[in-house]
């Protein structure tokens, strides 16, 4: 018998979770609208049932999830009931984060917007649930750039989204490069290859098999770093003569370029500033393009979602969002040639989703990043 304690977040009724039966989703076809092929889904319903509808057919099948659910901030919203206890809310988010997880494949990662008053909490439930060892990034997004609040106060400018992985099996996508991320690289010797930069020779782990003195040609001696070089002998002396490594001008140490052509991205970050990815302001002037007003506290702009869609998949890949909200990741996912799935349950997926995702399907919604990806429509 393992007696071994357990470490878990704990609280009042975590051990009810409820019995759900197998339901069935059934089309309204008054309601569908565009390309019937693509098998995109807006669902109309409680997304813990929906969710659990959607089992049958999508277990390990979706590619990226992002979800934006209530933040338990103490102060009600006109469409969610956001002022709900700590246990209470920890249930609701713990049932719908065990389906979810059920649904994503191996290879595919959960996106979750939150901000302090439950941050500490959702991290240790998605440990629970996901496993420590899946956690990504927690991602801390500039939502706001005007300051707020009063004296003796902070002005609160940010948020945060967790990231977490179904498996190692996930890859996360790099950034495509801009102009401002390609500043560093020149070509002083006009070498044929392009642009480069110098890297960094030094392993940052022991390897002690890459240890070795280099010899310059004026018989000088350059000693290895503390763990070692990130390139075998071999490896240096063939790209030596290729023209990739060189000498400093003193012989006191080498010179790895790194090409621009080689760079077919950018790491993300774990910080998003506003100038790239957009601002909660920034998405309710999106939200009024197309509607006569923005009845959300924090909507996510679609810069931003965006960003979380390019990380976590490819063209064709299916996204899923259970808290779809105003129908800003389906809108999104549309644009950016995914698959979607989108789930809400208040009477704004009337009123907001369907004329937004409608708009979107006929080209005629060209806020947001419509633009930015050359979206007409389909």
């Amino acid at each position: 018998m393992n007696t071994k304690p357990k470490l878990e977040l704990t609280w009042i009724g975590k051990d009810e979770q409820p019995k759900l039966e197998p339901r069935i989703l059934i089309e309204d076809p008054e309601k569908s609208y565009g390309d019937k092929n693509t098998e995109n889904m807006l669902i109309y319903g409680d997304n813990l049932l929906a969710l659990k509808a959607l089992e049958q057919d999508f277990t390990g099948k979706i590619k990226c999830i992002y979800i934006d659910p209530p933040y338990n901030t103490g102060s009600a919203f006109e469409h969610y009931d956001d002022s709900l206890e700590h246990s209470i809310w920890l249930n609701l988010i713990r049932d719908r984060i065990i389906i979810l997880r059920n649904l994503l494949a191996d290879n595919g990662s959960i996106w979750v917007s939150i901000d302090d008053n439950e941050s500490h909490y959702l991290k240790v439930l998605l440990d629970e649930v996901f496993g420590r060892n899946n956690f990504v990034a927690n991602i801390i997004w500039q939502h706001s750039l005007q300051s707020k609040g009063y004296l003796g106060k902070f002005s609160l400018h940010h948020n945060y989204i967790l990231c977490y992985s179904k498996s190692n099996l996930f890859y996360l996508q790099p950034l495509p490069r801009t102009e401002e991320h390609n500043i560093n690289y020149s070509n002083p010797d006009n070498d044929p290859n392009g642009p480069w930069r110098s890297g960094d020779v030094r392993n940052s782990l022991l390897r002690k098999n890459l240890m070795y003195n280099i010899g310059t040609p004026s018989g000088k001696t350059i000693k290895h770093p503390p763990k070692g070089w990130r390139f075998s002998q071999e490896t240096f002396e063939k790209e030596l003569k290729e023209g990739k490594i060189f000498f400093s001008d003193d012989e006191t140490r080498i010179v790895r370029k790194i090409y621009l052509k080689d760079q077919e991205g950018r790491v993300p970050e774990s910080i998003w500033f506003a100038k790239e990815v957009g601002t909660t302001r920034e998405a309710n002037s999106e939200i009024k393009t197309f509607l006569f007003d923005s009845l959300f506290n924090t909507p996510k702009p679609e810069k931003l979602i965006q960003r979380i869609i390019s990380l976590g998949s490819n063209e064709g890949d299916l996204v899923l969002d259970s808290f779809l909200g105003s129908g800003t990741t389906a809108a999104v996912a549309h644009k950016m040639n995914r698959r979607w799935i989108g789930i809400e349950l208040g009477e704004h997926c009337h009123t907001h989703c369907i004329p937004r995702l409608q708009k979107v399907c006929d080209g005629t919604d060209q806020g947001g990043i419509s633009e930015a990806v050359n979206w007409k429509g389909g």
